[in-house]
C-alpha cells in the first residue's frame, strides 16, 4: 500500500493506495500538512468501478472498455474524495474554470458543446491575462471568504489547469449559436444545469449538504447564457456581458 498527502481546495486528504498511479496523477497536490481526512482503496472498491463502468457503457449500447485496476483505482480514490468534500464546504462541479486578472469564469454545458474549445478562445484573446484553473472538475467551496474555484488533478483530458484558488465571479451556461449572445438568467432558469453537473453523493448527508451549498453559490454569483459560434468574437462578447 502506498500512503501521500495532497491539499485539495485547502482540505489535506490522506490517500493509501494499492497502486502507484493516482500518486503521479495528483503530484502537484502534494503537501505534508495534517490530513483533513482519508481515503483507503481496497480491491472491492476497484471491483466495484468496475462494474459500475460496465453497467454505464451497457446503458449506452457499447462494448464496455477493458480499464486497467491501476486506473480504475484512481476513479475509486476520485469518487471518495468528492463525496467527502461537501462535509468541508466543497463540490467538485463538472465545467471549465478560467481566471482573467484574477477572477474566475465557470463555464458549463452539455458534453460536446464545446467548453474547452470556448476557454481556449479566451486564452487566445486574453492571452497572459487569462490562466486555466481547471478545464473538467474542479472544486467550488463556498465559505465566508465567498465563493471559491479551486483546481483539482481532474483536470480533463489535455490536463489543463493549475493549483490555484479565484474567486468566481460568473457561472455561464454555453449553447451553440450562429450569432453570439449572452443574457443574464435567474437562478431559476439555471440551476436544472447546475443540478446536473455538479457531483452528486450516494449518501444522503452529502446529497443534501451539496444541495444547500449548491443554493448558495447560485444565489452569490452571476448566471448567465451563453449562445456562441466558437469564433474568438465570442470570448469578447462573453466576457464583455459578465465581467459587471
Amino acid at each position: 500500500m502506498i500512503t501521500k498527502k495532497y491539499r485539495f481546495a485547502d482540505k489535506v486528504v490522506e490517500v493509501t493506495s494499492i497502486y502507484g498511479r493516482v500518486h503521479e496523477y495528483c503530484r502537484d497536490y502534494e503537501t505534508d500538512r495534517p490530513a483533513d481526512f482519508s481515503v483507503e482503496i481496497m480491491p472491492e472498491d476497484i471491483i466495484k468501478e468496475k462494474k459500475k463502468s460496465d453497467s454505464e457503457f451497457a446503458y449506452e449500447g457499447l462494448p464496455a472498455p477493458d480499464f486497467s485496476d491501476d486506473l480504475l483505482e484512481e476513479t475509486a480514490v476520485y469518487r471518495k474524495v468528492a463525496e467527502k468534500m461537501p462535509s468541508y464546504g466543497a463540490f467538485v462541479f463538472h465545467g471549465s474554470v478560467i481566471a482573467v486578472d484574477g477572477e474566475g469564469y465557470l463555464f458549463t454545458a452539455k458534453s460536446g458543446t464545446g467548453k474547452s474549445t470556448h476557454t481556449r478562445l479566451w486564452r487566445e484573446y486574453f492571452g497572459e491575462r487569462a490562466v486555466m484553473v481547471n478545464d473538467d472538475k474542479p472544486l467550488i467551496s463556498v465559505n465566508e471568504k465567498g465563493i471559491i474555484a479551486y483546481g483539482t488533478p481532474y483536470n480533463g483530458k489535455h490536463r489543463l489547469g493549475n493549483d490555484i484558488a479565484v474567486p468566481l465571479k460568473a457561472i455561464c451556461i454555453l449553447e451553440r449559436a450562429d450569432e453570439n449572445r449572452i443574457e443574464k438568467i435567474m437562478k431559476s432558469s439555471a440551476y436544472a444545469m447546475l443540478l446536473q453537473q455538479v457531483y452528486r453523493p450516494a449518501d444522503p448527508v452529502g446529497l443534501s449538504e451539496t444541495l444547500k451549498l449548491v443554493d448558495r453559490m447560485a444565489e452569490y454569483t452571476g448566471l448567465y447564457r451563453l449562445g456562441c459560434n466558437m469564433d474568438i468574437s465570442a470570448a469578447e462578447t462573453a466576457y464583455n456581458g459578465m465581467k459587471g
